[in-house]
């Protein structure tokens, strides 16, 4: 596959707390259509660019570029509308609405003028659009039913459902395979991988299970104390000393490493 122009560009990005500096002149682009890691230890930085990225905290100094637009000092509220989307490591679901209903409110960036409106009214292309999802998570027979009667691990597929309903051209993907099992780990591997080749998804994501990073990652970001120390592809990672003494510890040959 031949590279594309890059949707995302992090330039010089450094994010300074008090005397504490979280990030430190992180640079790195997500091309269009890849699925993008930023992989490192706890403390790293990588929380921090994350909400950054999607506006929640302002950089000290840098730029943030998607698809030419300068967004470092735009709203968070404003980035659904530009087509970004993101899941938490914390689960961010309404518990008492349904399935379907949590869902819906996805669409609520491209075309319902209140969300009292998608939730009373939802249109037939919203509803179609947010079962095809559904379907594809593996939601479509749970539709009724409430989000906090679902086990963990379908409440993680609902959040990506509900991001994906806002038809995103960037996805920010905070942990998604934290606490999940080996196979659901392996469908959600499957559905990121497919969204990317047949749709031409971008993702972005901070996650600590190696298993996942390597399989479906493009690139990769490596992080340690605010600092970039290597970019490159899986293969290129797992070979990496600095990444070796850094993160991965000396058993670089691993496929799944939890800190």
């Amino acid at each position: 596959m031949n590279a594309q122009a890059p949707l995302l560009s992090i330039a010089g990005l450094t994010v300074q707390f008090g005397g504490l500096t979280a990030v430190d002149d992180l640079s790195f682009q997500v091309e269009q259509g890849r699925i993008h890691a930023l992989i490192g230890p706890n403390g790293a930085g990588k929380s921090t660019t994350f909400n950054c990225i999607s506006r929640y905290y302002n950089p000290t100094g840098g730029t943030i570029t998607l698809a030419g637009e300068d967004i470092t000092h735009h709203k968070a509220s404003h980035m659904a509308s530009l087509g970004v989307a993101r899941t938490f490591q914390n689960l961010e679901l309404f518990n008492e609405l349904t399935v379907e209903e949590n869902a819906l409110l996805g669409t609520y960036s491209y075309g319902a003028r209140r969300l009292g409106q998608i939730l009373r009214r939802p249109n037939a292309e919203h509803r179609d659009h947010v079962h095809h999802l559904l379907e594809r998570v593996g939601l479509i027979d749970f539709l009724d039913h409430k989000a906090s009667s679902l086990d963990f691990g379908r409440q993680k597929m609902l959040e990506l459902a509900r991001a994906l309903a806002i038809k995103p051209r960037l996805l920010l993907l905070d942990e998604p395979a934290a606490g999940l099992r080996n196979r659901e780990i392996n469908n959600l591997d499957k559905i990121l991988s497919e969204l990317s080749a047949a749709e031409g998804l971008t993702v972005l994501l901070v996650e600590h299970v190696m298993q996942l990073v390597m399989s479906i990652s493009h690139r990769i970001t490596v992080m340690s104390f605010g600092h970039k120390i290597a970019e490159g592809t899986p293969a290129e990672i797992r070979n990496d000393a600095k990444v070796i003494e850094a993160y991965l510890g000396k058993g670089s040959s691993q496929e799944a490493h939890h800190e």
